[in-house]
């Protein structure tokens, strides 16, 4: 048996690469370069910085999108109801597994033996025996019993704490608002600035969703950050109110034991597809990178992984925020995807999946769908084009994790820029209207003026008629390229 063969090294994926930004990388300069290595989205991270400086990013980014003339995304990411401790005499200190810990209302300076914690939502529903996991899980302690505005805690593992560290309680829902005065704030800017997708951090229910999904009122995407375990109880009905999913592991991993993150990774990724909505695996990818110019071998691993579990995109944090080499790590992230979706396993795979995807309720959108990607099979299509208005059209084939390229044409600018997010579909904004017939001709002049057919090579074409109707798949056409 033979490895590694059959290779095009100028193979264009279909699965996204999400960047953030951040000062490695927040440069006009950068941001170029960035896309021509392959970034199709850009994160920009609301938990960090200045609003006016996020609105230049954001600027900068349209600039550079027309400058490569591509529909580059931009993904704000809000910061949610992050949970801070308060700070310690010497900005640091030392602890003991098996000693006592107090979290206080007390805003003074802490020490070895309590600290002032600036939730009082938190001591007032923790009880005995619940967790406190704090700075990433690096310090475990335990609720050994409450006093009046104070938590008494057992250090379970751990040797120092310090300033402002961050803490996951994973025993708990807690009575907070998914949506804190900052997060406002910042949605508002954001929206404001023409974001195409919100990302919205620590959901624990639906109706942290819905409530986002109010606010936002349509003018862009809603994505759901999953790290909370509460939240895996409910993702059902949290995929099906949010437009799409960030399978966040950073803090999701603190909170369940590690050894569920994998099991916990595929059905999130399988949910998510099953209802055409686009799922994002993100955090510590190939985190060595923010140091190196070469990921190890498990970072490479990991990244095939979620790609082979069908993922739309796979994200990049700190290796393009803050790291050494943010250049090299999105060349890898290229390299690594090419290189899955070019196996034939993952074609077996995705095949496979999507089968079995059928055997789930559908309606006629969907059969037209899964009836153009078999028909582009058998007459071997170069591309498979949808037409749409509101995206659906799109995203039900992006479903299917078809070999070809989806073109997409739309008259919505919006609707264009959001569905670059998805796997495999390039977007193409056409303004003007037109009859079936001329997006037929559409179609063919702009697969070959985008290289993915050539003259004697078929298409096959999905679209709703009449156009306009969300969700009326209903019409495929075989088209020839003259």
């Amino acid at each position: 048996m033979q490895f590694l063969t059959n290779i095009d090294t100028n193979y264009r994926r279909n699965t996204k690469i999400v960047a953030t930004l951040g000062p490695a990388s927040n440069s006009p300069k950068m941001i170029d370069k960035l896309i021509k290595t392959g970034v199709n989205v850009f994160r920009v991270n609301f938990s960090h910085g200045d609003p006016a400086d996020h609105i230049q990013t954001i600027k900068d980014i349209r600039a550079a999108s027309e400058k490569n003339d591509r529909h580059i995304v931009v993904l704000a990411d809000l910061q949610g109801p992050k949970l801070r401790l308060g700070t310690f005499k010497g900005t640091k200190v030392a602890i003991k597994k098996g000693q006592s810990f107090t979290f206080d209302s007390d805003k003074t300076p802490g020490d070895e033996t309590r600290v002032y914690l600036p939730h009082p939502e938190v001591i007032k529903t923790l009880k005995k025996g619940d967790r406190i996991y704090l700075d990433d899980g690096k310090v475990r302690v335990e609720v050994t019993s409450k006093k009046e505005g104070a938590l008494v805690t057992k250090v379970i593992a751990g040797q120092a704490l310090s300033d402002r560290k961050g803490f996951n309680l994973p025993d708990v829902t807690l009575p907070i608002p998914a949506l804190t005065a900052k997060d406002r704030k910042d949605l508002r800017i954001a929206l404001d600035a023409g974001v195409d997708w919100i990302a919205q951090s620590f959901v624990q229910t639906p109706a942290d969703v819905a409530e986002a999904k109010k606010l936002i009122a349509g003018r862009a995407g809603l994505i759901a950050k999953i790290e909370k375990p509460v939240a895996l109880k409910n993702i059902g009905e949290i995929i099906d109110i949010c437009d799409g999913i960030m399978l966040a592991r950073g803090d999701l991993g603190v909170e369940i034991p590690a050894e569920d993150v994998p099991s916990v990774q595929k059905r999130i990724v399988k949910y998510t597809r099953n209802r055409g909505k686009p799922i994002i695996v993100a955090t510590q990818m190939l985190e060595s990178m923010i140091t190196s110019p070469a990921p190890t071998r498990a970072e490479a691993s990991d990244v095939a992984t979620a790609i082979y579990d069908g993922a739309d995109a796979v994200m990049l944090s700190g290796e393009t925020a803050v790291g050494q080499y943010p250049i090299e790590a999105v060349s890898m992230m290229n390299r690594i995807a090419s290189r899955v979706e070019q196996d034939k396993i993952y074609r077996k795979i995705m095949h496979e999946d999507h089968i079995s995807a059928r055997e789930e309720d559908g309606d006629a959108s969907d059969a037209i769908t899964i009836a153009a990607d078999e028909v582009a099979d058998i007459v071997k299509a170069a591309a498979i084009v949808t037409y749409t208005t509101s995206g659906s059209t799109a995203l039900r084939m992006a479903k299917q994790r078809p070999s070809r390229p989806i073109i997409c044409l739309t008259q919505n600018l919006d609707t264009a820029r959001r569905l670059n997010l998805s796997y495999g579909v390039r977007s193409v904004y056409v303004p003007e209207e037109m009859e079936f017939e001329g997006i037929v001709q559409k179609a063919v002049d702009i697969a070959k003026k985008l290289k993915f057919a050539k003259k004697g090579q078929r298409l096959v074409i999905t679209a709703g008629v009449p156009f306009g109707t969300p969700g009326s798949t209903n019409t495929l056409r075989i088209a020839w390229v003259s």
